[in-house]
């Protein structure tokens, strides 16, 4: 990847994972195909711990210790060559793509103990749950009602060996680019473009939104 666009801050790239919340397990089974499942996740340590239908079949393919990678991607958002005042001087502009998003590889192992199921979805929920003024909590819900669907769950330990984090978001780009664009996504853009503007302003803080395009 172009060095500008890596993450090498380590606290930046778990607050990434925390914050999207999810992967798309990517594992290849004995057939030499791949198989991918979105999967909500907790980074854990050295390791990601996720859970997974046990009607899905993909965990079936997944060996003790079998190599696997966890894509984890953040705000996207496409860029238009308008935003860019340096359009109007000299034309040489083309549309690009800024995202954030965080590769980890390392070894997966599927896992039907109860009580580590118990243990992950109850951190995984009151991760999520801690934001509400009151929170629900696992054991809300009865016990035996909890029995029951952590049988219909498999758990997935991954154990990290490499994470690459990146963040493509118009570094290469002067000032008046990097401002348009900002000013672009917020302007045209919905939800996610919003996103990446927020994050685009934390590179650079003068880029406020409030500057004009060509």
């Amino acid at each position: 990847m172009p060095r500008f666009t890596a993450l090498d801050d380590s606290e930046e790239i778990r607050r990434l994972v925390t914050t999207v919340g999810s992967a798309q397990l990517i594992t290849v089974a004995d057939d030499g195909y791949p198989a991918a499942t979105l999967l909500p996740v907790v980074w854990d340590g050295d390791r990601l711990v996720m859970h997974m239908a046990r009607a899905n079949a993909h965990w079936r393919a997944i060996g003790d210790g079998v190599p696997a990678l966890a894509v984890v991607s953040g705000p996207e958002a496409y860029v238009s060559p308008a935003w860019y005042p340096s359009k109007a001087e000299h034309g040489r502009v083309v549309p690009t793509w800024n995202y954030s998003a965080v590769h980890v590889t390392g070894r997966a192992t599927v896992r039907h103990d109860p009580a580590w199921l118990l243990d992950v979805v109850t951190r995984l929920t009151d991760g999520h749950e801690q934001r509400r003024d009151e929170p629900w909590r696992v054991d809300d819900a009865p016990a035996r009602f909890v029995e029951k669907q952590l049988k219909a769950i498999v758990g997935i330990e991954f154990a990290i060996e490499r994470v690459e984090g990146k963040a493509k978001l118009s570094q290469n780009r002067d000032d008046p680019d990097h401002a348009g664009v900002v000013a672009g996504l917020r302007r045209e853009g919905g939800g996610r473009e919003h996103q990446v503007a927020d994050a685009m302003a934390v590179l650079r803080p003068s880029d406020g939104g409030d500057h004009g395009t060509a």
